[in-house]
């Protein structure tokens, strides 16, 4: 039977006790500062070099144009074709999530901090997160500002603050380099992405640093999985980090089973200041895998761009064919399209032991999305027993950002994708995908995006 948090533990929003485990000590303290300080420092060294790499040719992260769904609302807006109306409570979010398609079953809840509003997060006042597939929005309890980044077929994720102030028209900031500090990074593939993490959480949600944090995605285990975040759903026998606050005990700093399986936030948090009651379970997950996926798409079209443009340069001084291709360029193709590849098809995903239930509408809506074959098959159908989706290939193959792959990666990717589904590469990097499992996913491309399926059939 499921358990809430509060059957078996004290609640989060109760004022910590002065007990000796609750106190972190002075030393501990300063320790956990200085580390900060360290890693911010080591970020902000890389973040700076990745943007200037991103300023140039060919990629010219901030100047050249975009065309994603923000923008697109932007214009919208400029030219008198939308509108957004204001909420008292939650200022610009309803409307905005309606404006953008974005599900509120996606809910999902953040107490550590670990985004840009951080002085406004902790257990007491989560951060509250949504998303469809490109899109994702950040709302904060009294936030000045609703974070928004949103993924750009060619140049990857965008970020965006739209103020939380009632006047005629919202205004939408997008960022010029701040939010790269923590989004442009070996976290997010050395590209603008997105990334979930796991910490160990203090009582006021600041990460015990010194325990470390994970960048998690589809392979990362179960138990190493939202800490830092609230979670509702069923999980079985399986545990994880979330719901719970962390010591700073290098040997056990946190007990997983108190916050195991909740069905609701009831007495683990107040959850009557956001639009959904939850923080769905398989929401997370989802993210989780969607967040990476995005970063190795946007990666193998900067570095097969970046390959290319050195390509065309030397030819020029070398008096080279145009379409020349060394093998230097060749092998970055290659492997940008490679890790793509392990992506699409869940390479190494960590497998489910319980079956995996969420608490919001959200599983099905998102499934409901297809497209599906005459069979009914859709790439977004759940299994939620054994793995993430019933027929391993990932739905962002729909997405304008994989229509959008420079032509040689592309055809890269088409060439390996073909090879893996009609049985020619036995990789064993591909040993969980089943004849059946190939079989099908070959039928439902061919069904629903006939153009692909014509590519991958040719080679």
């Amino acid at each position: 039977m499921a358990r809430t948090m509060h059957q078996k533990t004290r609640r989060v929003t109760d004022r910590p006790q002065p007990d000796s485990t609750s106190i972190e000590s002075h030393s501990m303290k300063t320790s956990n500062r200085i580390l900060v300080a360290v890693i911010l420092t080591l970020s902000c060294s890389s973040s700076i070099q990745a943007q200037l790499e991103f300023e140039h040719e060919p990629i010219s992260y901030h100047t050249a144009p975009v065309n994603d769904r923000v923008t697109q609302l932007i214009s919208a807006i400029e030219d008198g074709t939308a509108e957004l109306q204001w909420d008292d409570e939650h200022g610009w979010l309803p409307s905005l999530l309606e404006a953008l398609e974005i599900p509120r079953s996606s809910q999902m809840l953040v107490f550590s901090k670990t985004s840009l509003q951080l002085n406004r997060i902790s257990p007491l006042r989560p951060r509250a997160l949504y998303f469809n597939d490109d899109t994702y929005i950040g709302w904060v309890q009294r936030g000045d500002v609703i974070e928004v980044s949103a993924v750009d077929p060619t140049q990857g994720t965008i970020f965006y603050t739209l103020s939380q102030r009632d006047q005629a028209r919202p205004t939408f900031v997008r960022d010029r380099g701040n939010c790269l500090v923590c989004h442009a990074s070996t976290r997010t593939k050395g590209v603008p992405g997105l990334l979930v993490r796991s910490v160990y959480p203090s009582r006021n949600g600041q990460p015990h640093f010194g325990l470390g944090t994970i960048t998690t995605d589809h392979r990362t285990p179960f138990s190493d999985r939202f800490g830092g975040w609230y979670v509702t759903g069923h999980h079985g026998d399986m545990r994880h980090r979330g719901n719970a606050i962390a010591s700073d005990s290098r040997s056990k700093p946190i007990d997983p089973e108190p916050g195991a399986n909740c069905e609701n936030l009831n007495g683990i948090v107040r959850a009557k200041p956001y639009l959904e009651p939850g923080s769905d379970l398989v929401a997370i997950m989802l993210l989780e895998y969607q967040s990476q996926a995005h970063n190795a798409l946007t990666r193998a079209s900067f570095q097969t761009r970046r390959a290319v443009h050195y390509d065309s340069i030397m030819n020029k001084a070398l008096d080279r064919p145009a379409d020349f291709r060394s093998d230097v360029t060749k092998r970055r193709i290659r492997s940008a399209g490679d890790q793509l590849l392990r992506h699409l098809f869940y390479c190494d995903e960590f497998q489910l032991t319980s079956t995996i239930r969420g608490t919001s509408t959200f599983t099905q809506e998102f499934q409901q999305q297809g497209p599906r074959d005459k069979q009914g098959r859709s790439l977004r159908d759940f299994d939620l027993q054994r793995r993430l989706f019933r027929y391993p290939l990932s739905y962002l193959i729909y997405s304008q950002s994989f229509d959008a792959l420079p032509q040689s990666v592309a055809r890269y990717v088409e060439e390996r994708m073909g090879d893996v589904l009609f049985g020619h590469d036995d990789s064993p990097e591909f040993a969980h995908l089943s004849d059946a499992d190939r079989r099908a996913i070959a039928e439902i491309i061919q069904a629903t995006k006939p153009a692909l399926w014509k590519r991958l059939s040719d080679d």
